[in-house]
């Protein structure tokens, strides 16, 4: 469904817009928003003579603050656990170079079969390591990642839905938007001082490692 892909406000015209390589008419979308609205499978709202359709927002789990700073400590594990390998890889390619400048062709070789040989023996250890530990492996690594960062992107669209819908609501009000926002009930991330973007950053700077 349209919406719940977008998951964002969209007028008639909107979605039309979307659909035109079905060549759908206005009138057409307009009547299956409202079969929609009229069904409950999605909601709406009247600004004069528009409509403004919207995802039924129940639909979506998002996590909470415990579930986000468990995922957030998961990938600092798992970051530390590359870094680490990353580290060893480097000083052995760095001693790699070093050999290469002085010694013969044939020495060359030998140490880089030792040294490939230790690399392989490394490799074998920190699996073993992983096997015996809660370490996750790379497929559980992507999977918290992805979802992670499919969880990050549903708080990042409700944030917009909810910034739209409200400034379209109390645009020209005169009335005191925070004594408004407190008679409705309304809390925002930053009111339970929560920072969305420490934990949007978090996604954009750390990427699992791909094998």
């Amino acid at each position: 469904m349209l919406i719940l892909q977008q998951n964002r406000p969209l007028n008639s015209q909107n979605a039309a817009d979307a659909l035109q390589k079905y060549s759908l008419k206005k009138t057409a979308v307009q009547k299956a928003l409202d079969t929609l609205a009229e069904s409950g499978q999605i909601s709406f709202k009247e600004y004069g003579k528009q409509k403004i359709y919207v995802a039924r927002q129940d639909q979506f789990k998002i996590p909470n603050t415990e579930e986000l700073d468990q995922m957030k400590k998961e990938n600092d594990k798992l970051q530390k656990e590359l870094q680490a390998e990353k580290s060893a890889i480097n000083e052995v390619e760095a001693e790699i170079r070093a050999l290469e400048m002085n010694l013969t062709l044939e020495q060359i070789r030998e140490k880089e079969t030792k040294l490939r040989d230790e690399v392989s023996k490394m490799e074998l250890k920190v699996s073993k390591l992983r096997e015996g530990t809660v370490l996750v492996n790379p497929e559980e690594r992507k999977m918290v990642h992805d979802m992670y960062s499919e969880k990050i992107n549903q708080w990042r669209k409700r944030k917009r839905i909810f910034k739209e819908l409200w400034d379209t609501i109390t645009e020209n009000m005169p009335k005191d938007l925070k004594e408004f926002k407190e008679e409705l009930g309304i809390e925002t991330d930053e009111d339970a001082g929560v920072s969305f973007q420490s934990y949007s950053n978090y996604t954009s700077n750390k990427t699992p490692r791909r094998k």
